[in-house]
């Protein structure tokens, strides 16, 4: 289940827990309304990042939101390959979606 996050107005925390321990996180902005939505960060405690816990965290996020369009900013060399892997392309435009959401893809001509 999707929580606040501590990022700010708008964003939320999808947890990832083993045995009752946070393992770490995706903090992402969804807009349901254009069907956009931006992860800005992920996080995996070391000695579980090569087991595919962050595929299935980010599986489990569009299954949140089956009908939104994923992007990410980042570019760390940890997060890139499972993005990568994912599909998620990076987007250099973050700002407000069309309805006003704080963090969410801005289009850019192209």
């Amino acid at each position: 289940m999707p929580s606040s996050s501590p990022d700010g107005p708008g964003a939320e925390c999808l947890l990832l827990v083993h045995i009752r321990r946070v393992i770490g996180r995706v903090t992402y902005r969804a807009c349901d309304l254009c069907a956009q939505g931006m992860i800005t960060d992920v996080v995996l405690d070391e000695p579980f990042r090569d087991c595919g816990l962050g595929t299935r965290a980010l599986s489990h996020l569009r299954s949140l939101h089956p009908d939104v369009t994923w992007r990410t900013t980042l570019d760390a060399r940890l997060t890139r390959d499972l993005l990568h892997r994912m599909r998620i392309p990076r987007s250099a435009a973050v700002g407000s979606c069309s309805h006003g959401r704080p963090g969410v893809v801005v289009t850019t001509g192209a």
